[in-house]
């Protein structure tokens, strides 16, 4: 009898478009706004930073190769949220607005993120 993998969310602190800093790493101390997410493995592909070059082989008869520049994702737990206004990391932490919305916070500033 096979057994299946129970499919496991992982609830991230980042989204697709926050700004985040990368505070682990040969990219300590880079901002950069988050281009995609991979939820499943918790990791974040961040713009301009973990760079790496690939080589791509020719597809095409006649075709020549490429090497390829390209962001490379990296661990959620690597980066913190960062204000743009105040130039600071900040945790995040999950407050009710005046309406009843529930929005995401910057610990240190106050400021609203949703």
């Amino acid at each position: 009898m096979l057994k299946q993998k129970a499919t496991v969310r992982h609830k991230m602190h980042v989204r697709k478009g926050d700004t985040v800093q990368v505070m682990v790493g040969k990219d300590k101390g880079k901002v950069g706004e988050i281009v995609a997410i991979n939820a499943k493995k918790s990791q974040v592909i961040v713009q301009g930073v973990n760079i790496r070059t690939k080589h791509v082989k020719p597809q095409a008869e006649g075709e020549s190769g490429q090497i390829l520049t390209k962001e490379f994702p990296i661990h959620s737990s690597n980066v913190m949220l960062y204000s743009t206004k105040q130039k600071v990391a900040s945790r995040v932490a999950h407050t009710l607005t005046e309406d009843g919305r529930k929005v995401r916070m910057l610990k240190k500033t106050g400021e609203i993120l949703d």
